[in-house]
């Protein structure tokens, strides 16, 4: 962001009481909605900001935040610091910098109390990650290559929302034109992403409520029985509501899509789980293991 916008947008508004994004917009010369954009980020990272509509209205930190002509207590320097540092853990633009000064202001360090650390992805990885964030900042539609959970290969364009990370795994939220619907990619099995240069003014709040909870497939409930060996594995992996003890080891739930990841997932356990529930599902995995087998005799 050109002049360190963040910077000076938050040191306005400790300044001021209120102050509409005409008056922003004509100060960085941008346009409203790239103000309205910049005061997203801030508020989705925790500060405090918030907009009015309508005759007198306008962007302000919320009531009581702002003490004795903008002195803040130490605790609320914190939160904006904190806010800060989250978007610097997913490279939101030139957030480094805003830190720097603003802990300067504040007379504070940098605690650094959140990190999100790509490295063990390859430098393809994070040059796609870097890609598909910008087109959700930027707003812009994308197209790539996708290979669904049934190995099918398809071209999809797609108006790309949110980044979503969920079990273990990152995705992408977006409207897919081919579709016609919101659908949920795993980044994964994104490949070949481009940026057309084309924006659209979907936006992330018109997500449908599953697909924001993390995705629009259909959820089953699985009942697994797991052997004691696993122990480590179950209270590493399971909420604790969802486990049962039993004396010869544990009944764990979980409600997830069923799809090649479940699949996988409960084969990694080896020869010490098996499905109890849904029948059907176990069936699967038994015809599944019996193809494995044929591989090696």
């Amino acid at each position: 962001m050109q002049n360190n916008r963040l910077f000076e947008i938050i040191y306005i508004l400790l300044d001021k009481r209120k102050v509409t994004a005409k008056e922003l917009a004509e100060r960085f010369e941008v346009s409203v909605r790239t103000i309205y954009r910049d005061i997203d980020a801030l508020s989705l990272a925790g500060i405090p900001v918030y907009t009015e509509k309508g005759k007198g209205g306008g962007i302000s930190l919320m009531e009581g935040f702002v003490l004795q002509n903008s002195l803040l207590s130490e605790e609320e320097r914190d939160r904006i610091l904190m806010g800060l540092q989250s978007l610097r853990a997913v490279q939101y633009p030139e957030t480094e910098e805003v830190l720097s000064k603003l802990s300067a202001v504040f007379q504070q360090e940098d605690r650094g109390w959140i990190e999100v650390d790509f490295s063990a992805w390859g430098t393809a990885e994070k040059e796609k990650f870097a890609l598909l964030k910008e087109a959700v900042l930027k707003k812009e539609v994308i197209t790539f290559t996708y290979f669904g959970a049934n190995g099918k290969k398809e071209q999809r364009t797609v108006e790309p929302l949110r980044l979503l990370y969920k079990s273990k795994a990152w995705y992408l939220q977006g409207f897919c034109r081919d579709r016609r619907d919101y659908r949920t990619f795993r980044i994964s099995r994104i490949k070949n992403p481009e940026m057309t240069g084309e924006l659209f003014k979907r936006s992330a709040g018109m997500l449908p409520q599953e697909a924001k909870k993390g995705g629009a497939q259909e959820y089953v409930r699985f009942v697994l029985h797991i052997d004691p060996q696993m122990t480590y594995r179950v209270y590493d992996e399971f909420e604790e509501g969802a486990i049962q003890k039993l004396d010869d080891g544990f009944l764990v739930e979980m409600n997830v899509p069923e799809d090649e990841w479940v699949y996988g997932y409960i084969l990694s356990f080896g020869p010490f789980a098996y499905v109890v529930k849904p029948e059907r599902v176990r069936r699967v995995i038994g015809n599944r293991l019996k193809k494995m087998l044929e591989n090696y005799v």
